[in-house]
């Protein structure tokens, strides 16, 4: 039985994961930690949690010591749209916080995973099927972050013999949590706007098109690979995942099969215009599924399928 720590676990992508290996491995061998302890109070409750800063390495080794940690999720970070506004804190929690959770799985043996991002990629990779090795030169800190942390990652398994695993998310859909300050948050927050009001306001323009992945298929990737053969893992950080690639028209379109009245319009917002324009429209992700069997379940019309009635069912809508 494995005994994994998931550092950063209660945000969007946190909280769906610590869930989804609490009901695999159960609740007494998944142990949380996040800076909050004040959202999620049922996640918080249903097992050992602790409240950490990731950058604190005594107090985060001292947790992997008590409970026999074998397996790390890294996971805490500023996304996107929020490191912009402050590069300086984005540096250090994303790449401090990881060298802190690297250096005690050095240290203490544990396996680690940690996700990268398509914004990894940067205006000069190929737009379309980015390939798994190809050009990375983001222009946002936090896709400087998501590199170098693929890099170091790659370091230490080279230099340490460290099982360090990770995967590039594209954009995640939630119908659990609230979005997080990403550039793809749109993509959430039009499914709620949907239901209330039956129109959304995007900060993206119509056209965009980014690589997005339901939740499930999200949680379902970092499960798979951290129990792959490491001896079938020629790329280990960070694999490309792909699920489905669309812009915001398309996904009013197909909100539209079920909501008839629904519209959009459009804000933009320039700075996370400008970060997504910087990223690919679309994932290749054959290594990933040639080297540990990766396969999407959702598309873009079972999603928003999924997504609405999740949402009904849960807020109550009448649409």
């Amino acid at each position: 039985m494995k005994n994994i720590l998931i550092i950063g676990s209660l945000g969007q992508l946190g909280s769906e994961i610590a869930m989804g290996l609490r009901a695999k491995y159960g609740d007494s061998n998944v142990v949380l930690t996040d800076i909050r302890d004040d959202v999620n109070l049922p996640l918080i409750e249903g097992g050992p949690f602790y409240k950490v800063d990731c950058r604190d390495g005594k107090a985060v080794s001292d947790i992997v010591r008590t409970h026999k940690i074998d397996t790390i999720y890294h996971l805490a970070a500023i996304l996107s749209a929020t490191a912009e506004r402050n590069p300086q804190q984005a540096w250090d929690i994303n790449m401090n916080g990881l060298m802190t959770a690297l250096e005690i799985a050095r240290a203490l043996g544990c396996a680690l995973f940690t996700p990268s991002s398509i914004g990894a990629f940067g205006p000069t990779t190929p737009k379309k099927y980015t390939p798994q090795d190809t050009i990375q030169r983001p222009t946002s800190i936090y896709g400087v972050t998501k590199v170098a942390g693929e890099l170091l990652c790659d370091y230490y398994h080279h230099k340490y013999d460290v099982d360090t695993r990770g995967v590039r998310f594209p954009g995640i859909i939630s119908n659990m949590t609230p979005p997080g300050g990403g550039t793809t948050d749109y993509a959430v927050e039009i499914y709620y706007a949907a239901l209330e009001k039956h129109h959304y306001e995007c900060f993206l323009e119509g056209d965009t098109y980014l690589d997005m992945m339901y939740m499930p298929d999200a949680v379902k990737a970092a499960i798979q690979i951290m129990e792959a053969d490491p001896s079938k893992l020629r790329h280990r950080n960070a694999f490309n995942v792909a699920a489905m690639s669309f812009c915001p028209e398309e996904q009013a379109a197909y909100i539209r099969t079920h909501i008839p009245d629904f519209t959009i319009t459009y804000r933009i917002d320039p700075v996370k215009q400008a970060i997504a324009d910087s990223w690919p429209d679309s994932l290749e992700d054959y290594a990933a599924r040639v080297e540990w069997g990766w396969k999407p379940s959702y598309d873009l019309a079972s999603m928003t399928a999924d997504m609405l009635d999740t949402l009904r069912k849960r807020g109550g809508y009448g649409c």
